[in-house]
């Protein structure tokens, strides 16, 4: 094969022609694992729809042309703008999330890769880490693939660059038989690629010895790097039993934060609120628009609320179970009031601008955190023993004496510091005094 010029090169073609639908399905079955398995399957309803050949049925429906796109984006916007979108929107008491995010060629791909998926009750099996038996609707860790899709590319690249290696190979391999005879030099007949591939490594052995350790050293290296891949969970965002958007609530209403999440300033812990501080507005707000009245009526039921007449509680209560987002090792310590009231660190430096989140709750990653105006800019990865570091590191506990600040906890820590007035002067050299210099990096403020 490797002496047939022609037959490779139409191989190499195929298998890149091959590679990129490869990568679309990649892409389309990652995206999918991401943004849906938490509520469709491709051949079974489950809290959402099955999708196998949704496009087709929204044609056959009489759908808008392009509706299908609008409902992925914002389902709001299709069922105002398309009938037939209205008529979906009454299949689920839950309401669709909101993806704007997603360009028409992503959901395309997640479309294709749907439909390229076989049906388990017509005996097909499912494709590997495919929902179709429903077990990735229970998944916590569907969304974590996505990540590794990103590998396979780096294969099938791979496979293409030595393929075309390969092939050049041969063609030289076949040109140098010929100059050969040409020239009338003996040449060995039917060595195999091994012993052609040892006789030369031993002729260029000091050349060969060098990239060899050289491949080593980067393997090792590299290994090594991806260790620092190990915690990070920026963009982590599960779903939630109720579609909670806080821009509305912090932003439109101007909800403070501490108003729902009122042990922030006392607890180690932020706190979720009762059903009963939801209840506190709830009782007279029970939304404008269908899709707001459907989540509402999901605090109703929580809290066992019967909206007709004047309104009364039943007593059949139904507990919300919400998704934590934040969560942090059990070795590691993390006191809320200590941050928020001693520190006075604004909740987005953490959780981001909650008064333009409008979708569900998420660990923000660093390079969206560091675009909040007053928010200090920080190079590590969000939740991650470097982003705290280097936050301890930049914040400024105070900007000149520590005393002026009026506060108990600090006034005895500047009565301590004027022990040493020199260590004090040190501090202050750089016009402030900051976490650090005061043992926030010291191990045991953190972990137990």
């Amino acid at each position: 094969m490797f002496r047939n010029f022609k037959n490779w090169y139409f191989g190499a073609l195929v298998l890149l022609f091959s590679a990129g639908i490869s990568t679309a399905h990649a892409q389309g079955e990652a995206l999918f694992k991401a943004k849906c398995a938490s509520c469709h399957q491709p051949h079974k309803n489950s809290t959402g729809p099955k999708l196998f050949q949704v496009r087709q049925k929204w044609s056959d429906g009489g759908a808008k042309e392009g509706s299908i796109y609008q409902w992925v984006n914002n389902w709001q916007n299709a069922v105002a703008a398309d009938p037939y979108a209205k008529t979906v929107s009454t299949w689920s008491p839950t309401a669709m999330s909101q993806f704007p995010e997603l360009k028409k060629e992503d959901i395309d791909a997640i479309m294709d890769w749907v439909d390229s998926q076989p049906d388990p009750a017509a005996g097909g099996a499912s494709a590997a880490g495919a929902p179709g038996d429903g077990s990735m609707a229970t998944d916590p860790n569907a969304a974590s693939e996505e990540e590794g899709s990103a590998g396979w590319i780096w294969i099938i690249l791979g496979v293409i660059f030595i393929t075309v290696i390969l092939a050049v190979g041969g063609v030289r391999r076949q040109l140098k038989l010929v100059a050969a005879e040409n020239d009338g030099e003996e040449v060995k007949q039917g060595l195999t690629y091994a012993e052609e591939f040892k006789a030369w490594a031993w002729k260029y052995r000091l050349y060969v010895g060098l990239v060899s350790l050289v491949l080593v050293i980067s393997t090792i290296v590299t290994l090594f790097l991806s260790l620092y891949s190990i915690g990070i969970v920026e963009e982590y965002q599960p779903s939630q039993p109720i579609a909670f958007p806080h821009a509305i609530h912090t932003g439109t209403n101007g909800i403070d934060c501490k108003y729902c999440h009122n042990s922030v300033t006392k607890s180690k812990s932020a706190g979720l609120p009762t059903v009963n501080v939801c209840m506190n507005c709830h009782k007279q707000v029970n939304g404008r628009t269908p899709a707001q009245q459907e989540q509402i009526a999901k605090i109703y039921e929580a809290a066992g609320w019967d909206p007709s007449g004047a309104g009364k509680y039943t007593g059949n209560t139904k507990p919300i179970v919400w998704n934590k987002v934040h969560v942090l090792p059990d070795h590691v310590y993390f006191n809320h009031s200590q941050h928020v009231v001693v520190g006075q660190v604004d909740c987005k430096q953490c959780h981001g601008d909650m008064t333009k989140q409008v979708e569900a709750v998420k660990v923000q990653p660093v390079s969206e955190l560091n675009k909040i105006e007053g928010n200090i800019p920080l190079t590590k990865a969000t939740l991650t023993m470097g982003w705290c570091i280097e936050c301890h590191k930049e914040k400024e506990i105070s900007t000149g004496s520590i005393d002026t600040k009026n506060d108990g906890y600090y006034n005895e820590i500047h009565r301590r510091l004027m022990k040493d007035k020199k260590l004090y002067e040190k501090y202050l050299e750089d016009g402030k005094v900051s976490v650090s210099e005061l043992g926030g990096w010291e191990c045991a403020k953190c972990h137990y």
